[in-house]
């Protein structure tokens, strides 16, 4: 079985299924963690309609979806902030191709797209409870810094210099 990591449009079929996959994922988690229920079905269909990830979109920004076996996997998305720094963001793998190396993959292939872009430091947040996460972006040489944005949502702000 093979990985593949390619651009795609934000608003295609496959990074809608993506999107709607990741934003269910990690709203249930949350809600599950704080207030024992999953996501509201229409809050989840507000959120996903407010989000289009038209920010993912060239010429300021790029999708990327990771495929195995040619069958959609996972996705990561790159946003520049600025002409130095792009923000790292939606990456998420279906959980049975998880542990397989499709996430390090993904998260080289959006450094790599934002060094296109221009970017010289790749930031991101992300949650507490997203464990996962955070322990692959400090696999990756990511580092803990101070917040960079207010998001509701964001406990841990990382940053990486892509030199």
């Amino acid at each position: 079985m093979t990985w593949t990591v390619a651009p795609e449009p934000y608003d295609s079929p496959v990074a809608a299924a993506l999107w709607r996959a990741y934003y269910t994922e990690v709203s249930d988690r949350w809600y599950l963690l704080h207030e024992g229920r999953r996501t509201d079905p229409a809050e989840l269909e507000r959120e996903i309609a407010a989000r289009s990830g038209a920010d993912l979109a060239p010429p300021g920004g790029r999708l990327l979806v990771a495929r195995y076996d040619g069958e959609p996997a996972g996705s990561a998305g790159v946003r520049l902030l600025d002409s130095e720094t792009a923000e790292l963001t939606r990456v998420f793998l279906h959980e049975p191709r998880r542990g397989r190396g499709g996430a390090p993959l993904l998260v080289r292939a959006a450094e790599d797209a934002a060094r296109a872009l221009g970017a010289a430091r790749m930031i991101l947040d992300t949650r507490g409870d997203l464990v996962e996460a955070r322990g692959l972006y400090a696999r990756l040489g990511y580092t803990e810094t101070a917040p960079h944005n207010d998001d509701r949502y964001a406990e841990h702000w990382f940053s990486k210099e892509l030199g």
